[in-house]
């Protein structure tokens, strides 16, 4: 096996540079078009304007029979933030249905969507700071940009697939706990976020621990969902969950957005490929 001969050569290097001049920018123009529309779904309502903007109402029910927990999300702007919010928890204790709603002055932004829409704007900062009359020298040049984007596609994809984990006592004393009324009791705990293209609600019935009691206490660590039995300790006092109650809804406009994000990784991947082909040709030397 030989390399390329010369005029062999001349011809790659007449493709590369068609590459390197139209293809790139080409791409780099669909990348824009396809993270522009992602963004447009992140958008934030301009002061004043809130109510122009489209309200996405949801609700939330689970998979099963047990029926202890009903959420309806009135209002979404845009899952940036929850602005209204109904949750009826029946307790398995007393039979008794509790209910709470949002405060009316307050809305809960979802910090998973404010990353995503952060990640994804930087993606396109870096694509515009390469409009059509910038020239490519080089594919390592090309490829430097497709890896700095395809980063932060990534971590926007990450920020909507992987929930972050919490303590027990960090959901205890989050801001959520105090959006509603009446106010949550001593023993009820929630969290929201999101899992690729769905919104849930999690919340946890707790038991407060005797403190002379017998039983080994052992805090539990960071977790998206905490089990029941699960334990921690909050101004030395000590609890344990009881009782878990999830209640889910998909969120049509987000699973549109991870298709987005899986096609631009594609097309940034695609165009590394066909860099790699080119620079193998360069790169080649007979023994």
């Amino acid at each position: 096996m030989s390399g390329p001969s010369q005029a062999e050569r001349a011809v790659l290097e007449e493709e590369f540079n068609w590459l390197l001049k139209e293809e790139v920018h080409a791409v780099l123009k669909q990348l824009q078009d396809i993270l522009k529309e992602a963004s447009r779904r992140f958008s934030i309502p301009t002061p004043g304007l809130e109510n122009q903007l489209k309200q996405e109402n949801f609700i939330l029910g689970s998979s099963t029979t047990e029926n202890m927990l009903q959420c309806q999300v009135l209002s979404v702007m845009c899952l940036i933030a929850l602005s209204s919010q109904d949750i009826n928890l029946k307790t398995a204790k007393s039979n008794q249905v509790m209910h709470f709603t949002f405060r009316d002055d307050k809305h809960w932004k979802l910090q998973q969507i404010q990353d995503a829409r952060n990640h994804v704007n930087q993606a396109l900062q870096l694509l515009s700071g390469r409009d059509e009359s910038y020239h490519f020298k080089t594919g390592a040049e090309v490829n430097k940009l497709m890896d700095a984007v395809m980063l932060q596609l990534t971590r926007a994809r990450n920020r909507l697939t992987t929930p972050a984990a919490m303590t027990l006592p960090e959901l205890a004393t989050s801001g959520l706990m105090k959006m509603f009324t009446p106010p949550m009791p001593g023993d009820v705990m929630v969290n929201f976020y999101i899992n690729l293209s769905k919104l849930c609600l999690t919340v946890y019935q707790l038991h407060a621990m005797q403190p002379n009691t017998t039983k080994n206490f052992k805090p539990s660590g960071s977790s998206v969902l905490h089990n029941p039995g699960a334990m921690f300790e909050l101004n030395n006092a000590k609890f344990e969950v009881s009782q878990v109650h999830k209640v889910e809804c998909v969120v049509p406009w987000l699973n549109n957005t991870l298709i987005f994000f899986t096609i631009s990784l594609q097309l940034c991947q695609q165009l590394k490929d066909k860099i790699s082909v080119f620079s193998s040709f360069w790169n080649y030397r007979p023994f």
